[in-house]
């Protein structure tokens, strides 16, 4: 089963006057490239929350954010977002320089100008110290976080098994209509040369020597092994993808780059067009497969 590096989470924990949120989201890295931001309460968490995402996760460029928000309106609560009434009046008094200099008028709605600017509310639900049972409903929200982001990327997974199924079959279907134009191959190459041959006037050659020249020629051109090979690769991609091993993403490439580097010996050696239309149409599909398998874990 694959699973991808693409993933989405989010949980919301109620606390006592308070609303936490946790949300996170990744995308394909070759490590765990990990941006953590949490309220200043839970900044001594940070450790400890890196230790949960990246043993669970393991790669990625991975987004995880937390905030605090009041929920007001609790008995015995007061609300923790205010005005911020000394940055409001800097910024009033700045923008009054402003219109001064420039000759324009003050605006005539002060309080719609001044919810423009973040900085006029405060919000201090996240400043006051954390307590234990805070801590742990953090944790316990940030493990349920990790669950859907995972969940997230194991229904990713199974639409690339899909995608990768379909583009090997193509490949292998390709590969199943070489044989088709293998002999008319070798016939042509043999015919052309006794052809050149017979142009030359006056010049006697050896046709047994000839005919052995024209072994070792064909030989060089013989793509058996490359066929063998590619199908083997192609039975290894699917073993490797449907089993349960870590790293599947990296092993997949691996063989993909093997796959390239037997349609590449194939293309050099076709010398027949109808075969290379056949190659173009497998490095297209192998290309789509690489582009995919940046995104398997």
């Amino acid at each position: 089963m694959l699973l991808s590096m693409t993933g989405f989470g989010k949980t919301v924990e109620l606390l006592p006057g308070k609303k936490l949120t946790v949300e996170m989201k990744s995308l394909n890295s070759k490590q765990l490239d990990l941006s953590v931001k949490l309220p200043v309460a839970f900044r001594h968490l940070e450790p400890k929350v890196r230790d949960v995402v990246a043993r669970r996760l393991q790669r990625g460029k991975v987004d995880l954010n937390i905030w605090i928000e009041s929920t007001g309106g609790i008995v015995g609560q007061s609300l923790s977002t205010d005005f911020n009434l000394d940055v409001m009046k800097a910024l009033k008094g700045r923008i009054e320089e402003v219109s001064a200099e420039l000759g324009i008028d003050t605006p005539t709605d002060w309080y719609q100008v001044m919810m423009r600017f973040p900085e006029s509310l405060r919000n201090d639900a996240g400043l006051a110290e954390a307590s234990e049972s805070e801590e742990q409903e953090l944790m316990s929200a940030l493990e349920g976080c990790v669950d859907a982001l995972m969940h997230y990327r194991g229904v990713e997974g199974e639409k690339l098994e899909d995608f990768f199924a379909l583009r090997i079959d193509r490949i292998r279907g390709l590969l199943s209509q070489v044989p088709r134009w293998e002999n008319e191959r070798v016939a042509k190459v043999k015919s052309r040369l006794e052809e050149n041959l017979s142009k030359i006037p006056q010049i006697e050659y050896d046709k047994g020597r000839l005919e052995q020249e024209m072994i070792f020629y064909i030989e060089k051109l013989d793509i058996n092994e490359e066929k063998q090979r590619l199908a083997q690769h192609l039975d290894y991609f699917m073993e490797t993808m449907k089993s349960n091993s870590a790293g599947q993403g990296k092993k997949l490439g691996f063989i993909s780059q093997e796959m390239g580097r037997e349609i590449n010996t194939l293309g050099s050696k076709s010398n027949h067009a109808e075969l290379q239309k056949l190659v173009v149409e497998m490095k297209d599909e192998l290309e789509q497969i690489k582009e995919q398998v940046l995104n398997v874990m």
